[in-house]
């Protein structure tokens, strides 16, 4: 028989309780398996199954230590075969109350089996009537409201689902203690005390045990779906970027051959040949991520469009690290660099001209650099380079797009001597390779 607790001793139980239907929620939310339960409101039946036994092995456990070692506050027996039901329906809230109610029938607590499967029941029933959006509403500060929800009652007739979910838990604690002032703790477990304002704690610890891990549950929900819409965004944003990245492409090349076709007719059929080609390529890919490897195969299509151009006055000197070929790097992210080499870099160069691409792995990241040894660019023009004219503004918006506000396109240059780009992004191999 459990020892009749002071009121002080009551008190400290009753926030224990609390604390441990807090902590139970916050442990179970971290697994992914239990989160996905939570995202939908659907579930079938091994998941109904799955949320009932990850959420009742832990509260048998409260029920054994009750019984066995009479340590009270890690009984949830109300609370934790309610929420069950208001979460995951009759069926889910009956499982769990059928196993959080057995090792209490086993010792003799002949009350506790019947009365726990029926808080299953009621948090389940009350599931299927009520709209599932106020059943996340549910919050433990929600006794701050009821005088409002009172008062649409009284003035329009208009019924508050939070106030029947707060009616309902303080319904069955009341009943609890019905039941146990008529046959003791002999037959259910609860907590007995004659004055009044003890006894308005336990039902309000009730209703927290039963708001605060839906509070909890419901913040997870709210910050995965955050989540999801902040990765859309990003993949809306990144894909928008790219698109924009081939008709400026396509722009300046179809305007190159444009120039060529009288002059120079045999060198125009030829690009619009090289021309084809690469841009089949681009149609096949739909990855917003490549290898560095493949990136640099797009790169060559794109640079002997240019050689055909330029002729032997363009040469391209490549240092390429081999354990950085299998680095992700962002689909068509170099080109635009190579372009603007080429056009603001070699083409008002009198004489030959050099791209130097060198790619290299340092502290987790990887490095990619395209030099030129072209006209540069002025000092004063350098700071203000990346904010005009599409391919650069949009390299860089890209990259603070992608990996975040300190990456950013880096460029330094000396007039007359030539301009160097710099990528550095961190490091993904192909091994853990993901798209936006």
């Amino acid at each position: 028989m459990l020892r009749k607790l002071t009121h002080e001793e009551l008190l400290l139980t009753l926030m224990v309780q609390v604390a441990v239907a807090a902590t139970l929620a916050t442990m179970l939310v971290r697994f992914h398996w239990f989160r996905r339960i939570l995202l939908t409101e659907r579930r079938d039946w091994p998941e109904r199954f799955v949320f009932a036994a990850g959420i009742g092995v832990p509260l048998i456990g409260g029920v054994g230590a009750q019984v066995l070692l009479h340590y009270q506050a890690a009984d949830l027996t109300l609370p934790g075969a309610f929420l069950a039901g208001l979460i995951a329906g009759p069926l889910a809230g009956a499982l769990v109350g059928t196993g959080i109610g057995l090792p209490a029938f086993f010792a003799q607590q002949w009350a506790a089996l019947p009365f726990a499967i029926g808080c299953g029941f009621a948090g389940g029933g009350l599931r299927e009537i009520c709209p599932k959006e106020e059943i996340w509403r549910f919050s433990p500060f929600i006794f701050t409201k009821l005088h409002k929800s009172a008062w649409r009652l009284v003035t329009k007739l208009q019924l508050d689902w939070q106030v029947i979910l707060v009616m309902a838990p303080v319904g069955l604690e009341v009943i609890r203690q019905t039941i146990g002032a008529r046959w003791g703790t002999r037959r259910i477990f609860f907590y007995a005390s004659d004055v009044w304002w003890v006894y308005l704690l336990v039902i309000l610890a009730t209703v927290m045990a039963v708001a605060i891990p839906i509070k909890i549950w419901n913040s997870a929900r709210i910050e995965h779906r955050l989540a999801e819409q902040e990765k859309l965004l990003m993949a809306a944003r990144v894909e928008a970027l790219a698109n924009q990245i081939n008709p400026h492409f396509l722009f300046n090349t179809l305007t190159s051959i444009s120039s060529l076709i009288r002059s120079q007719p045999e060198t125009a059929r030829i690009l619009i040949v090289k021309l084809s080609g690469l841009l089949r390529r681009l149609l096949r890919s739909q990855e917003h991520f490549v290898t560095l490897r493949e990136e640099l195969a797009a790169i060559d299509e794109y640079l002997d469009i240019e050689r055909v151009r330029f002729g032997p006055s363009l040469a391209i000197v490549k240092t390429i690290d081999d354990s950085s070929l299998d680095v992700i790097v962002p689909s068509m992210i170099l080109q635009p660099l190579v372009e603007n080499s080429i056009k603001h870099g070699l083409a008002r160069k009198i004489g030959g001209g050099h791209i130097r691409i060198h790619t290299s792995r340092r502290a987790g990241h990887a490095v990619i650099e395209i030099e030129d040894n072209g006209v540069g660019i002025p000092g004063d023009r350098l700071s203000a380079t990346n904010e005009h004219g599409i391919g650069l503004r949009n390299v860089n918006e890209r990259l603070r797009v992608i990996y975040g506000a300190n990456y950013a396109l880096h460029l330094e240059s000396v007039p007359g001597q030539g301009t160097l780009a710099r990528i550095e992004i961190p490091e993904l191999l192909v091994a853990d390779r993901a798209t936006a």
